[in-house]
């Protein structure tokens, strides 16, 4: 029987290079994206990686936004080597297997879609969803964040819709947005995938991949669940015309060591 497999990802910065916060400050001709993000972490009022669309729905600075700047933002999005390969590839890496990939963001829907139009389906993609007025164009409310909790709540829809067991759920995200959708899948057994190394993030994936390729979330889904080894994945890439020119594997121990003020007595030899 055909083994099922739900592969979830986030977009910024995972399937990206921009943040889409940025993107569309630039679009619109504001600059402080960032201050007024950290105006937001400092005071704890929104939900980590739903500030952009706090800001869209309450900040004068981003009332201006409609859905054509959403769009045109996600088609100035610059993506990762070979997404739609990697999209591609996952309904072919094996007969036993079937992946079902999809994309979970706090980013607003409308420039994950634009941003990965041809790539990946707009019914596998869940951002945040908002309501506009019919007849000003502005945002009026918003129908869902997909943010932290958020995307815990539409993973498991997808799991029920698709039938699957829980550590059949592959989970790949860069973010502290993703910190609670990766535990949540790590108690159930599943696969969690950093691609970032950022020490919070990393300390929760059970792996982590730095690559600007989006192949490279490949290799561990290939050696966790397919269970290849490295001549077997290295065939693999070659015969589709890619060579794992540097693959390093390492696990670093990082340590901060100060002088004490009042030393121990030295242990006994």
């Amino acid at each position: 029987m055909t083994k099922h497999y739900l592969l979830a990802s986030d977009f910024d910065q995972t399937l990206s290079f921009n943040d889409s916060g940025v993107a569309l400050s630039e679009l619109i001709g504001f600059h402080n994206f960032h201050d007024k993000v950290k105006g937001l972490a400092e005071i704890n009022l929104v939900q980590q990686g739903a500030e952009l669309s706090y800001l869209i729905l309450h900040d004068p600075d981003f009332r201006r936004v409609r859905r054509e700047h959403l769009v045109e933002t996600g088609k100035r999005i610059r993506l990762k080597h070979d997404v739609n390969l990697f999209a591609r590839w996952l309904d072919n890496l094996s007969d036993e297997y079937k992946f079902s990939f999809y994309v979970i963001s706090a980013a607003p829907q409308e420039i994950i879609q634009s941003a990965l139009e041809g790539i990946v389906p707009p019914d596998h993609i869940f951002g945040t969803r908002f309501r506009f007025n019919q007849s000003t164009g502005e945002v009026e409310s918003i129908v869902r964040a997909t943010a932290g909790w958020g995307k815990i709540t539409v993973l498991e829809e997808l799991r029920a819709e698709l039938a699957i067991s829980h550590d059949r759920i592959i989970y790949m995200g860069d973010g502290s947005s993703d910190l609670p959708v990766m535990m949540h899948v790590n108690q159930y057994d599943g696969l969690t995938i950093a691609v970032s190394e950022a020490k919070f993030i990393a300390r929760v994936a059970r792996r982590t991949v730095l690559s600007d390729n989006a192949m490279s979330v490949l290799v561990p889904v290939l050696e966790e669940v397919l269970r290849w080894d490295s001549p077997m994945i290295r065939r693999f890439f070659a015969a589709r015309g890619l060579t794992l020119r540097e693959w390093d594997k390492m696990r670093t121990d990082v340590l901060t060591i100060e002088e004490s003020t009042n030393p121990a007595p030295a242990a006994a030899q």
